[in-house]
């Protein structure tokens, strides 16, 4: 048996202001670009160099959905980003200063810093430690 967790929807605000945020501050490849109809597109992001889950940008379509934007846990860090030089990463969320909400630490695990998206989630970067 096989399964596989292919895409994670994030709730944003706007199609366009998102992939320029994940493309273009954070580097991510835009995978898939598909207008649905007149107000809905499937669009899909990942990380570089991966083939693994990628984010689904869900623009909110109803009233709902929109308090969802940017809170999507409660406030608690929703996705966890690992990395093979948390310098380069961390230099580029300061470059776009893009806000950090708990500095670098070393952990046992390896190093961390928590960040916000364009709209208030929160996000681990995380360069695990060798083995």
């Amino acid at each position: 048996m096989k399964q596989e967790l292919v895409h994670i929807a994030l709730v944003v605000d706007d199609y366009d202001e998102a992939i320029a945020f994940y493309t273009k501050q954070l580097n991510f490849d835009l995978i898939e670009d598909t207008k649905l109809s007149e107000t809905k597109r499937w669009v899909v992001v990942k990380p570089k160099g991966t083939n693994g889950c990628s984010l689904l940008l869900a623009k909110a379509a109803t009233d709902e959905q929109n308090t969802r934007i940017g809170n999507q846990t409660g406030g608690r860090v929703f996705l966890f980003l690992h990395t093979d030089d948390f310098n380069r990463d961390y230099n580029n969320l300061l470059r776009h200063n893009i806000a950090i909400v708990r500095p670098p630490s070393e952990e046992v695990y390896g190093k961390v810093l928590v960040f916000s998206d364009l709209y208030g989630n929160l996000w681990d970067l995380i360069e695990p430690k060798k083995k």
